[in-house]
């Protein structure tokens, strides 16, 4: 039963795939505020995931975060996603991320449960909007 107080924690190592210079978000060899974001969301949907029923499963829907400090490339870094509350299908959560020498991020994040197929088919209607 999807309740608050559920959590994970996701460590990643900074690569150069998740530079800011690889994902065009800056120039610099530090970690990007969009892929802080990205793992923040995996964390926040790997906590859950367990907790719900087959053939459904989460999107995001809204992120407010602060990415408050570098981190090198090279220099891992953890995720932590811990659900603060459930209104219906909508989740929300606390998400934070740190490195070794403290805090890098924080913030809310909002996810919707979704019914997996009903949403495909829907979201693959745009290509043909006339069938």
């Amino acid at each position: 039963m999807l309740r608050p107080g559920i959590f994970t924690e996701l460590t990643f190592l900074t690569t150069e795939d998740l530079t800011a210079r690889s994902m065009g978000s800056g120039t610099l060899p530090v970690l990007a505020t969009p892929a802080m974001i990205a793992k923040m969301e995996q964390a926040a949907w790997s906590a859950v995931a367990t907790y719900l029923e087959p053939g459904t499963g989460t999107v995001g829907t809204l992120i407010n975060v602060r990415h408050t400090s570098a981190t090198p490339m090279g220099m891992a870094f953890t995720c932590r996603a811990e659900l603060t509350a459930v209104e219906g299908r909508r989740l929300i959560f606390r998400v934070t991320a740190r490195d070794a020498h403290g805090s890098v991020g924080e913030g809310v994040h909002e996810r919707a449960i979704i019914r997996e197929a009903p949403f495909i088919s829907k979201a693959y209607r745009k290509l043909n909007p006339e069938e």
